[in-house]
């Protein structure tokens, strides 16, 4: 795409907080008569959640809503490959509550929910307190299934960072590669698909390389991949093979990827191809994936482990009063990725405060865009718009678009400068 295209796409997909990014413009802004006294909650406060609530308030300042998130401060998993590539630290990566808090209205409590009674309309937090609801919204994220490959379990984390939920395993993987050997071999577990941020893997190759080119320059990075292919393939294997040479070798399924078993105390990977082992000084295994645990125990998961919702609304096909999105949703072609659950959360609040004001629905319209830096100045895009068709989120013949193979030096740069500008845009749009 050119600088034209590019901006306009940003604007659009409302970077800024624009209601454009639904699709939805008719959102009611002003002059909105909720029913009176409608209490919300939103469960989990971080990209779709924290969006959720924030334009509730925005389309509806006289709805009651309150934010419950165990943590006082949210760490992006978007922006945490900068960290274990020596970017930045992980303060860049931090988000608070007190914007939302204090600009906006939003009652935010520090808890965890451990149970949802449907029934009742409230929710149980572990600090003893019940919590009623008109609507309930749950932003859950994503629950690890360890039971996918032998010999590793989730007690294994600290030893083994998967580090898919930035924050104190981000912390383990960098201390981990900064006490690496010059010369020692990074091995990484993929996860198979669905899993949330598709290209996100082979972005932390890119930036680990990055450290190991700049630190540690005879260092080995081998990928174990439990797919055949996977997201701007193509636009990452033209990116290593410029700026990291041989450093980088990616298995597939196919030719001796599939891991079959893990060896924790010897820090190998068995692998189906003729059960080869493979010695890691770090190993980063990446488990499969499935909505976070409370929707499970809420019963609003399928036999998949996910979410099944309707999508015009990510109302839950469970329960007429509960909505669910983000990662743990299922949302037809959308990508489990902060940017589509920061376009989800404004597509939920619409039809919340629609039904709350006894206004018809709305049909929707959503987008998506993800960067992925393979050097600090050399990043690659993909960008896709989304519209609600035949009971599905599907994606729209023509529109976004992919990095184009072969671009320039100043075209990636570039676009390295629109990864930053992103981050801080949909960070503020969210927590801002």
């Amino acid at each position: 795409m050119h600088d034209f295209s590019r901006r306009k796409f940003l604007k659009v997909a409302g970077i800024s907080g624009a209601a454009a990014a639904t699709g939805i413009g008719c959102a009611p802004t002003n002059g909105v008569r909720p029913l009176e006294k409608a209490h919300v909650v939103v469960v989990g406060g971080g990209s779709g959640g924290a969006t959720t609530a924030k334009y509730l308030k925005k389309f509806g300042p006289d709805v009651n809503v309150t934010l419950i998130e165990p943590n006082a401060t949210y760490h992006t998993c978007y922006g945490s490959n900068w960290v274990l590539g020596g970017m930045v630290d992980m303060d860049f990566i931090a988000q608070t509550y007190d914007s939302l808090r204090e600009n906006w209205g939003i009652n935010v409590v520090q808890d965890k929910v451990v149970g949802v009674d449907a029934d009742a309309r409230r929710v149980r937090l572990e600090g003893g307190d019940n919590v009623s609801y008109d609507k309930l919204v749950m932003s859950p994220g994503i629950d690890f299934r360890y039971d996918a490959v032998p010999g590793i379990t989730e007690a294994d984390a600290e030893r083994i960072p998967h580090a898919w939920k930035a924050g104190e395993q981000t912390r383990i993987l960098r201390s981990q590669l900064e006490a690496m050997p010059n010369g020692g071999v990074f091995v990484m577990v993929a996860p198979p698909n669905p899993f949330r941020c598709p290209p996100g893997p082979y972005e932390r190759v890119s930036l680990i390389a990055h450290y190991f080119k700049q630190e540690k320059p005879r260092s080995k990075i081998i990928i174990l991949d439990t797919k055949d292919g996977f997201s701007k393939q193509g636009l990452f294997e033209e990116g290593w093979a410029q700026h990291y040479g041989d450093m980088i070798e990616w298995r597939p399924a196919s030719d001796g990827g599939l891991a079959e078993e893990v060896d924790v105390n010897e820090m190998t990977v068995v692998t189906e191809a003729g059960f080869e082992r493979v010695k890691a000084d770090v190993l980063n295994f990446i488990p499969a994936q499935r909505a976070g645990r409370i929707a499970h125990d809420a019963g609003l998961t399928n036999n998949n482990g996910w979410v099944p919702v309707h999508q015009s609304s990510f109302k839950s096909e469970m329960d007429d009063n509960i909505y669910v999105l983000g990662d743990a949703s299922i949302a037809g072609a959308m990508p489990k990725s902060g940017h589509s659950a920061n376009t989800q959360g404004k597509i939920v609040a619409t039809a919340i405060i629609q039904e709350l004001s006894g206004r018809d629905p709305v049909t929707p319209s959503s987008v998506n865009t993800c960067y992925s830096l393979v050097t600090p100045d050399h990043a690659v895009s993909v960008a896709a718009v989304y519209r609600y068709k035949d009971g599905a989120m599907t994606g729209v013949e023509g529109a976004g678009g992919v990095s184009p193979m072969g671009a320039s030096e100043r075209f990636r740069a570039q676009e390295a400068r629109y990864t930053r500008a992103w981050y801080a845009g949909i960070t503020n749009d969210i927590w801002g």
